[in-house]
């Protein structure tokens, strides 16, 4: 294993905390691994991790090496991208994560255009609504679609989105419709796991708002809830993308659409900062492109 290789593989180790989770990335033995990283270490004279058979750490030698790994590693891909990147076609795996309901209405066309238009690139998605850790499942981003980022995190906006309460003919003729966001506190409302805490957001006379729910039914994906809420079942919150279709067709309406919500940014999540490589980065630009549209 030359100096590079070696290099990479104690990176994968330190950022996935696990030799046996980059022997079953790399589809070799632990032992492999853990050799390798041991001829590293007696290559450079110190101890690099700290083992236990609960953990594994970095010592401070092994934290001050990985900084130093990264930008040697990063600045060789750099290096490489940018002589070839102009004459070269994207080519390798692209693995990304993408949320269930968006992924399939708006992001499943274009990436499969994307897969024809380059063949040399194989794609593997996984749709699922779950936040994903990037560097501990291997993937080289995610699409997410959110109010807020944490401010550390690596990504690049894609589009916009806003969400739109709404509940259908049925239920707001035997219940009648809310006049003001707090009103939602008397009524049946259906809520998505994924929010930490069960409320919807509002902008009233110019302040944020959170109302409380009081939710019968909740469920992960918004799809189902619109559903639900075609059936009668009480008042969703979702995004414009899951919910245009059933207003256009009027099985649900829009109600409290005086009151702004908050705009949901899509972005492409990266892991960390790594040099990203030229097909992940054209994939960036291409659904960038056509998102905007």
């Amino acid at each position: 294993m030359d100096r590079l290789d070696a290099m990479q593989l104690f990176v994968r180790v330190a950022e996935l905390g696990s030799f046996s989770a980059v022997a079953q990335q790399l589809n070799v033995a632990r032992s492999v691994v853990t050799r390798q990283v041991a001829a590293l270490e007696a290559h450079l004279g110190v101890k690099l991790m700290a083992r236990s058979t609960r953990r594994l750490s970095l010592t401070s030698a092994g934290t001050a090496y990985l900084e130093k790994c990264r930008v040697i590693l990063n600045l060789v891909d750099a290096a490489e991208t940018g002589i070839g990147e102009a004459r070269q076609t994207p080519r390798g795996a692209i693995r990304l994560g993408a949320p269930l309901s968006y992924g399939l209405k708006r992001l499943s066309p274009l990436l499969l255009d994307f897969a024809q238009r380059y063949p040399e690139v194989s794609l593997d998605i996984d749709y699922n609504d779950r936040r994903v850790n990037l560097i501990e499942e291997g993937m080289d981003l995610a699409i997410r679609v959110t109010a807020r980022l944490d401010p550390a995190t690596v990504a690049r906006r894609l589009a916009t989105s806003r969400l739109i309460v709404a509940a259908s003919p049925d239920y707001l003729a035997r219940h009648g419709a809310p006049q003001r966001p707090d009103d939602l506190t008397h009524h049946e409302c259906l809520g998505y796991t994924a929010n930490a805490t069960p409320s919807w957001t509002f902008s009233v006379d110019g302040q944020t708002v959170a109302i409380p729910l009081r939710a019968r039914l909740t469920a992960s994906n918004g799809d189902v809830l619109t559903e639900a809420a075609a059936r009668g079942m009480g008042i969703t919150c979702q995004p414009d993308f899951i919910l245009d279709p059933w207003l256009a067709d009027g099985r649900l309406v829009p109600v409290l659409a005086a009151f702004d919500t908050p705009e949901l940014g899509v972005y492409a999540v990266l892991p960390g900062n790594r040099h990203v490589p030229h097909r992940v980065r054209v994939l960036i630009e291409d659904l960038a492109e056509r998102l905007a549209r």
